[in-house]
């Protein structure tokens, strides 16, 4: 409803990681060569770390187009929370290798004459495992043994392993010190900059199809960036309900008590002020915005504060 009043062709604030809104940043452009570097160079293990909403799984999809442009065989596990012998089955599957038998030896054997066949054909092949911070210690201990699957000078498959800072913690427990002694490239993503911020959301307007008109006045974004501590999750939540709103009451300029009605209405705290940012998980978690539900809430708001106000004394309202 929104897009046709701000002069937009898409949404561009959705939180689906679309690789064609990815931002580079300094420190996503150093993770983006760490993770091609590393592939190349068959390295075996590369690892990429970040906080909730920093765009890992957005950076995991460009690499992915890349691959796939690259014609590289990739295996993408999304789901972590699964047993040794489902996590088999659903990489061999994503590869499409085709195993008769349900034996781990047979499993095994298979996938390694396939890697050998694609090193012989000057190819390889990636493994990525996202939220790799909820796998058993089982399951990493199973995922450091496929790197075993090697020649004497290279690695056949090569890993990436995608999860939260928890990742990092768990790797330093003594029984996965083995599979942290592999781990040869390490990369990371970071919160956005106040001007990052601003790049950032221009851009998704740009891409959106905006040409180029105010839709954020400049101390909106100093209030988003705040709010959402750089986080772009979060700045993607302030922005597309701060849209809705403006669009509700027909302003064509996103104004800074917008965003501070937006920020009350999701709990953000003022990371300023508070110095700490708290997000509900609902919000945080969210994997579709949905427009009509969005105006119900607005309205649902509305009501609730009038008949909030019906109830104050006189010499008590502003």
């Amino acid at each position: 409803m929104y897009k046709e009043f701000y002069g937009l062709r898409a949404n561009p604030f959705n939180v689906n990681p679309d690789p064609r809104y990815l931002f580079l940043t300094r420190h996503t452009e150093e993770a983006l060569a760490c993770l091609t570097y590393g592939i190349q160079s068959r390295k075996g293990f590369v690892l990429l770390t970040g906080e909730v909403g920093t765009g890992k799984t957005t950076l995991i999809n460009k690499l992915l187009e890349w691959l796939r442009l690259q014609q590289v065989a990739t295996a993408f596990i999304f789901n972590s929370r699964l047993n040794t012998p489902q996590f088999l089955d659903y990489m061999m599957a994503d590869f499409g290798i085709l195993c008769d038998s349900k034996a781990k030896s047979q499993i095994l054997l298979r996938l390694y004459n396939w890697l050998l066949d694609r090193y012989r054909a000057g190819e390889t092949a990636v493994l990525i495992v996202d939220e790799a911070q909820n796998l058993s210690d089982e399951v990493l201990e199973e995922i450091r043994m496929l790197t075993n699957l090697e020649t004497f000078t290279e690695k056949l498959l090569q890993i990436v392993l995608v999860g939260q800072p928890e990742l990092e913690q768990k790797l330093k427990q003594p029984q996965l010190r083995q599979l942290r002694q592999r781990l040869t490239l390490r990369a990371k993503t970071h919160p956005l900059t106040l001007d990052e911020t601003k790049a950032y959301v221009q851009q998704r307007l740009r891409i959106a199809g905006s040409n180029g008109q105010e839709i954020f006045a400049p101390e909106s974004l100093v209030a988003i960036h705040r709010y959402a501590n750089g986080i772009p999750r979060v700045i993607n939540l302030l922005c597309e309900h701060c849209l809705v709103s403006a669009f509700v009451d027909q302003q064509k300029v996103i104004a800074p008590a917008v965003v501070d009605g937006v920020a009350r209405d999701f709990d953000l705290g003022d990371s300023t002020a508070a110095g700490v940012m708290t997000v509900p998980v609902a919000a945080a978690g969210a994997e579709k915005f949905d427009l009509v539900e969005a105006l119900r809430s607005l309205a649902t708001l509305a009501d609730r504060l009038r008949d909030e106000e019906k109830d104050l004394p006189k010499e008590g309202k502003l």
